[in-house]
């Protein structure tokens, strides 16, 4: 990519402003209960490092990159003040939606987890037609994280599509299967659009998705991708439209999300960058949560207080430092 990677700090600046949290959930994310996140302070403001534990350290660097932009450099100019966003269901029994919808207040999208280990067809499609009975008019789309093949994809979003979808997030792992899913469902009359994600965010070429027709839109989240710059960089030559999306962020995190949906040239999706109100805190005393399905351009600043409240044990820091370390040397070699 041309765009170049912000300056790497000393290890010793970062470690000066470095603060390691683990924040309880409201509901279970992604198998956890506590998201933990290593924040650091520059003087730009503050940028947020929560790669999550299973990714490797190459991986992880871009997290890195991400931060120090946050921090240390500041953001590109705002084309707008106010970013829409979805909110977000996750995979719980369809019971339960009438609560986490209520936590985001209004909104005209959401996102609904499917395909999540232990989980069927048939818990995703009442899950999905409960979000459709609480909110008749809301677009909805449903996110996979890869975790159909190509035949239980096309059977599931087949099914799906009766309930109205916005489109589907990472049906399937590869490239070559999003493709596939992408033919099948377009030869069949199916409406639903197809978006990547872990194929852009995951992938050493994020364009490849795009040259090989697999997506109709991409989903592009700031942290994995190495900055706010280098997301812009990715969009503008992949030529798709684009969805900003969030890796279950601190409101720290969820800022830089909104400067990319802010300095993106077109807007056309709501965003997925609501994750804060899964959280029962957050470390800011302003936390960027919707309000009327929407959140305001606005910096995120730690509170000392809640980064003492909500500060890691002794092992977790340690384990976070000594990762910034490791990833910090990869990034400044």
């Amino acid at each position: 990519m041309p765009t170049d990677p912000p300056q790497v700090p000393a290890l010793e600046e970062l470690l000066a402003g470095a603060h390691v949290v683990s924040l309880p959930m409201r509901v279970k994310f992604r198998g956890i209960m506590e998201r933990e996140s290593l924040l650091l302070r520059g003087p730009a403001g503050w940028g947020e490092f929560c790669p999550f534990p299973e990714y490797g350290d190459a991986e992880a660097s871009r997290w890195l990159a991400a931060a120090i932009e946050a921090a240390w450099e500041g953001f590109p100019a705002a084309l707008r003040s106010v970013i829409p966003v979805n909110a977000t269901v996750p995979a719980v029994p369809a019971a339960r939606v009438p609560e986490v919808l209520a936590r985001f207040g209004r909104v005209d999208a959401v996102k609904v987890k499917v395909a999540e280990r232990g989980h069927t067809l048939d818990d995703d499609t009442a899950r999905v037609a409960a979000v459709r009975a609480a909110l008749p008019d809301a677009a909805i789309r449903v996110d996979a994280n890869g975790g159909w093949d190509v035949p239980g994809a096309v059977e599931a979003l087949t099914r799906l599509a009766g309930v109205g979808l916005e489109y589907a997030e990472q049906p399937v792992p590869a490239i070559d299967g999003l493709a596939e899913v992408r033919r099948q469902l377009q030869a069949a009359g199916t409406p639903v659009l197809i978006a990547a994600d872990e194929s852009v965010r995951k992938e050493s070429d994020p364009l490849r998705v795009a040259r090989a027709g697999a997506a109709d839109l991409l989903v592009v989240k700031v942290a994995p991708l190495g900055g706010v710059r280098r997301a812009l960089d990715i969009v503008a030559q992949a030529g798709l439209p684009a969805v900003v999306s969030s890796a279950l962020d601190t409101s720290v995190g969820i800022r830089a999300g909104l400067a990319l949906a802010a300095a993106l040239p077109e807007l056309p999706y709501a965003c997925g960058l609501g994750t804060v109100s899964l959280f029962e805190s957050d470390i800011t005393t302003d936390p960027l949560v919707s309000d009327d399905g929407a959140i305001r351009l606005r910096d995120a600043a730690a509170d000392a207080g809640l980064l003492e409240r909500y500060a890691a044990s002794g092992e977790r820091r340690d384990w976070w430092l000594a990762r910034l370390r490791r990833v910090h040397a990869l990034l400044a070699a």
